[in-house]
């Protein structure tokens, strides 16, 4: 059974969630895989949107937070203040999975501009509640695909923070929790390194070579000693994957279906 690079990425970050976990939930790739890690592998997984939306099981992959129908499947749904003072900053999130439009080697996430703040070439949508996802829960991971504009040496605007412009100032302004801990991308998936914290190469998704990910890569990337081949997709997570996107592509358009 064949598969597309998007579709490795997706089942590549799904994987690294359980069933035990309690994940806010960020729109697009993120709800792609933590939807199909409750579909699969995690059906006991508890999905929060920043909506406020509690223990949801979207049948199809939501528009935005605002989508009818993460509260018409949600066990309950709360204030977003409650969601963000009691549930996050209470340290009830085990899971973070956040995206964006530039990330570092250290794991910091732009959604903010492109180019100088006060003379942006972009403006994106910004936060949200990812600044505050991004410290308040015990761990983060990325999702993203892989191109030198995304993957860059520094952020043009430093939205989520990961471990700090150098590796040292997240432990340095003592926030207990552990920051991103896994990135995923179409070609591989990064860890940081233990001391340094910068993500390095731990495994290549089948068919991907080092030369690709350096190429793609806007830093001098590193490989860990030991670099496996991601496992690929079995039939069951491509056909439940497939089954979401056609789902959500019949109820919103083609376009808004993970691809």
């Amino acid at each position: 059974m064949s598969w597309s690079a998007s579709e490795m990425m997706t089942v590549a970050a799904a994987r690294a969630l359980a069933d035990d976990d309690v994940c806010f939930v960020g729109i697009g790739l993120p709800s792609a895989a933590c939807n199909l890690a409750r579909l699969t592998h995690a059906p006991r997984i508890t999905l929060v949107y920043e909506s406020g939306t509690l223990a949801t099981k979207p049948t199809v992959l939501p528009l935005s937070i605002g989508d009818g129908e993460l509260c018409e499947t949600a066990l309950t749904t709360v204030s977003v203040p409650e969601m963000f003072q009691y549930w996050l900053q209470g340290g009830r999130i085990t899971v973070g999975f956040l995206g964006g439009a530039q990330v570092d080697r250290y794991g910091n996430l732009n959604s903010t501009v492109i180019g100088p703040y006060g003379a942006p070439k972009v403006r994106l949508p910004g936060s949200g509640g990812a600044t505050e996802i991004a410290t308040a829960c015990r761990r983060t991971f990325i999702v993203m695909r892989h191109s030198p504009r995304a993957f860059v040496a520094e952020v043009d605007f430093l939205t989520s923070l990961g471990h700090g412009r150098t590796g040292r100032e997240r432990r340095a302004m003592g926030i207990q929790t552990e920051g991103p801990v896994l990135l995923v991308s179409d070609l591989c998936t990064m860890r940081p390194h233990p001391e340094t914290r910068e993500f390095e190469v731990t495994s290549l998704h089948p068919g991907t070579t080092r030369e690709q990910v350096v190429a793609q890569t806007g830093w001098p990337v590193q490989f860990a000693a030991v670099v496996e081949e991601t496992p690929a997709p079995t039939a069951t997570e491509l056909e439940t994957l497939r089954d979401l996107n056609a789902r959500t592509a019949a109820a919103h358009g083609q376009a808004s279906a993970a691809e």
